[in-house]
């Protein structure tokens, strides 16, 4: 049998992918669009395979955009709360952190002092019991 007899596959894909552009793009042909007059802008969408609804939605996006840029305050922006409450943090964990071993070596100095003494006690003569010469 030749190729020309064969059935072609029924199958349809799944999903028909959406198209997606990049701002630069959309960019790009808002500025031309606008510089256009009536004729032009319908040869700009055909040649392109746009339609106006989608450059009203690319408009409000830029002019959404841009009314962000310019509301966002000048300078640095704020550090985060949670960034200073946990430097905050560290910090009084590295304070009591110190004073702990300061702490335990005061215990230990204590407990080296008691057990001396309590040696010196016993070592030593009861001052009533001596006998004298």
């Amino acid at each position: 049998m030749s190729s020309s007899n064969e059935v072609p596959d029924p199958e349809v894909p799944v999903r028909a992918r959406s198209r997606t552009y990049s701002a630069a793009y959309k960019a790009r042909i808002l500025d031309e669009y606008e510089s256009l007059d009536r004729a032009g802008k319908g040869a700009l969408l055909r040649r392109e395979g746009l339609y106006t609804s989608l450059i009203s939605a690319w408009r409000i996006q830029r002019d959404q955009g841009a009314r962000a840029a310019l509301a966002k305050p000048a300078g640095r922006p704020p550090a985060d709360t949670r960034d200073k409450e946990i430097a905050r943090l560290r910090r009084e964990n590295e304070r009591l952190a110190g004073e702990l071993g300061k702490a335990r070596k005061v215990i230990e100095v204590q407990g080296k002092l008691s057990a001396l003494l309590g040696q010196l006690a016993t070592d030593s003569p009861s001052s009533g019991s001596e006998s004298t010469l």
